[in-house]
């Protein structure tokens, strides 16, 4: 089975309104359907670009703001994924629960149906600085091109939920990121190579590009869009299938084999899955 994926480096500046955002979003989303693009991804937190808006007093928006555009957002991309029949994993955007800020990854389906699986391991900053919880469950996404997780950011750099996800039977983890630095950046790309070796999956992986001047620490972003396979002799041979210029405003584009991911699992140079020394230690599939 073979599906084509785009993944969207977002390029986020300042906007005077919700329809500016729409426009932008829907340029990203045409795009990938000239591609004939079965599944989208946007990045972490690109829906601070609203923030920028301000209140029409001349005061910036704060992240406690964005819930009140979650409504919007959900009708703007349940309309873009019936439209164009997509599945499209719209980056993460903040919602409110509870009293609770949520960063929440949101699918949408071609059906019109929304899933939903907030950020697990939450940064320092996210914590100080926006107050926001983590996520308390995980959840496998069915789609009619097999089963997906969604992990954001952070969440890669931790083995543990990966090895989950695996054992639920997702072939592909989209993580939709968002870092300020090389350093950031770098984390979450080199244990996102790490967890397609160990696990035998695909892992989709963009950022937010650009920069928002009057919206705190969403003033740097530094990303770049990629799909990673494991590192095995069907694939290419540093583990990328395709990857955007850093920093760029773009959008890539490629095709997902899934058979060859059967095929390495079972006839591969190594089968890293297969060789877990589940005696030694947890065995998730059980």
């Amino acid at each position: 089975m073979k599906y084509r994926v785009s993944v969207v480096q977002y390029h986020l500046h300042t906007i005077n309104s919700f329809e500016e955002f729409a426009a932008q979003c829907e340029h990203y989303i045409k795009t990938a359907e000239e591609f004939g693009a079965e599944f989208v991804l946007f990045p972490e937190f690109f829906t601070t670009q609203l923030l920028s808006i301000g209140n029409g007093k001349g005061e910036s928006l704060i992240i406690d703001d964005l819930p009140g555009f979650t409504e919007q957002y959900r009708e703007l991309f349940s309309n873009f994924a019936r439209k164009t029949n997509m599945h499209i994993i719209a980056g993460t955007h903040v919602i409110k629960k509870d009293n609770k800020l949520y960063n929440t990854a949101h699918l949408f389906y071609p059906d019109g149906r929304i899933g939903e699986q907030a950020k697990l391991h939450i940064t320092p900053t996210e914590v100080k600085e926006w107050s926001m919880a983590p996520g308390d469950s995980f959840q496998i996404f069915e789609t009619d091109k097999g089963k997906i997780a969604l992990l954001t950011c952070y969440d890669i750099e931790f083995p543990e939920i990966v090895r989950m996800a695996k054992a639920k039977g997702a072939d592909v983890i989209f993580c939709p990121s968002c870092t300020d630095d090389r350093h950031g950046f770098h984390r979450v790309r080199y244990t996102s190579h790490a967890r397609a070796i160990e696990n035998q999956v695909y892992v989709v992986l963009t950022g937010t590009v650009g920069s928002l001047p009057t919206v705190d620490f969403m003033r740097a972003n530094f990303g770049q869009a990629v799909i990673i396979t494991p590192n095995d002799i069907p694939f290419p041979p540093r583990g990328i299938l395709v990857e955007g210029e850093i920093n760029d405003d773009m959008v890539v584009t490629a095709d997902l084999d899934l058979d060859l991911l059967y095929e390495v699992r079972e006839r591969g140079s190594v089968t890293t899955w297969r060789d877990r020394r589940t005696d030694l230690y947890p065995d998730w599939e059980k």
